[in-house]
């Protein structure tokens, strides 16, 4: 009878963790503002996503190469590379052309939108944008339609 008891333990907890992280969606936030990249990736991942951040346009690029996010959300007015030049050069090449970029400018002058999408851009957001509403563009644009399935 004790020999059924040990043997009833073992097969406890083995999988736990392990796939929340791997099924969460990864979304860049690009922003040299610190107080509006911070508070977009802080809403974001307790959304449910997992968050990597860049200050600039050029770590924007690397980033996008190195983590293969899902999304990102690219701000416009950057030191260092623009979110215009960033975009271009994550649309144009081969290892994350297919990743969905969202412009977001606090700058909306007329021609904003267009200037944007022609850059590459596959959305454009007007800051400031509430979060949800932000999160909300998101998860339409991961909508299978919509994200990286289009080969």
């Amino acid at each position: 009878m004790s020999q059924s008891a040990t043997t009833a333990l073992p097969p406890a907890p083995v999988d736990e963790g392990s796939e929340p992280t791997s099924s969460k969606k990864r979304v860049l936030v690009v922003d040299d503002f610190d107080d509006a990249r911070e508070m977009y990736a802080e809403y974001l991942e307790f959304a449910g996503f997992q968050v990597e951040t860049a200050r600039n346009g050029a770590e924007a690029v690397e980033k996008a190469q190195e983590a293969s996010p899902d999304i990102i959300l690219m701000d416009l007015s950057l030191p260092v590379m623009d979110g215009w030049e960033a975009t271009r050069l994550i649309k144009g090449d081969s290892r994350t052309r297919d990743i969905p970029v969202m412009a977001l400018s606090g700058h909306v002058l007329a021609g904003s939108e267009n200037n944007a999408k022609e850059a590459g851009a596959d959305e454009f957001v007007a800051k400031p944008c509430l979060p949800q509403d932000l999160e909300n563009k998101i998860r339409s644009m991961l909508k299978p339609s919509k994200a990286k399935d289009k080969r």
